[in-house]
């Protein structure tokens, strides 16, 4: 397997954990980046073509799969390509951190109204951009419970991000919102929701004993940090990073703490493939 060859010990004995009770093991991952490639318009975002028929293989012979994203339940569902699928029938998706949620059982997605936090900044944002002089090709996602600056799209998305950040972190304040940092973007959200409390419930949701997380980039850090808690607690773990050259060079910070490192999304789909197939002759 060699996609799967942890680099820590720590890393191996979670996926021994995984690989020799399969049925009690929760495996988690984030969707852009990770299921699905990066791409500059986020609407446009589609689940690699091998995600949905390794996860289909590979889901039913674990205790739950989850996808765990910034992006609305739903839309994530619909980008995916996930509803109604042979094989994925226990899948779960927890979108906006963990504030909504689909199961694939019934299709429906229960969530919680928005802080009104979030209005204000919906509200305060086109101004402010403005004001700031937000250099050509800035824009923002509104994902329902938060709002996402993309820089990605400007001459420098660097130095964009550079002008933004401390403006767009008082105005969130303002509002009682915080701003999660990532790859040319930085989203307003409201505190308290992250993938790392998303994952930590699920696990005891299963009362998992082994649990793996595969993700691309900062947000996922609050998912890496659950499942060393977890390992801390006697699950063992195992921690994936997603990159677009399978070195951890597009979020340094994630490949430091990951026990295996593939190559983005096509990289994830091998792991899962090989995951099902080893899993398939035990």
């Amino acid at each position: 397997m060699p996609f799967a060859e942890p680099l820590t010990g720590a890393g191996r004995e979670g996926l021994d954990a995984l690989l020799r009770v399969p049925e009690h093991a929760v495996l988690a991952l984030d969707f852009d980046g990770t299921l699905a490639p990066i791409v500059p318009d986020p609407a446009k975002a589609r689940a690699h073509p091998g995600a949905v028929p390794a996860l289909a293989r590979l889901a039913p012979r674990l205790r739950a799969v989850a996808v765990i994203t910034g992006r609305p339940a739903e839309e994530a569902v619909a980008y995916g390509g996930f509803a109604a699928v042979e094989g994925l029938g226990h899948l779960t998706v927890l979108g906006a951190y963990g504030a909504e949620r689909w199961d694939a059982a019934t299709g429906e997605v229960h969530a919680a109204p928005p802080p009104p936090g979030v209005a204000a900044v919906r509200a305060g944002l086109p101004p402010l951009l403005a004001e700031l002089g937000a250099p050509e090709g800035t824009w923002t996602e509104d994902k329902g419970r938060a709002l996402a600056v993309h820089t990605r799209r400007t001459a420098d998305p660097d130095g964009a991000l550079a002008l933004l950040r401390e403006p767009l972190a008082a105005l969130a304040a303002r509002h009682g919102l915080i701003v999660e940092p990532g790859r040319m973007v930085l989203e307003l959200r409201p505190p308290g929701a992250d993938k790392g409390a998303a994952l930590r419930e699920f696990v005891r949701e299963k009362t998992a004993r082994a649990v793996a997380y595969a993700g691309d980039d900062l947000g996922d850090l609050a998912a890496y940090g659950a499942v060393e808690e977890l390992r801390g607690e006697g699950v063992p773990g195992l921690l994936v990073c997603s990159s677009a050259t399978g070195t951890g060079e597009s979020v340094p910070e994630l490949a430091a703490r990951a026990d295996v490192l593939v190559p983005g999304p096509e990289g994830v789909v091998a792991f899962l493939e090989e995951l099902a197939e080893e899993l398939s002759g035990a």
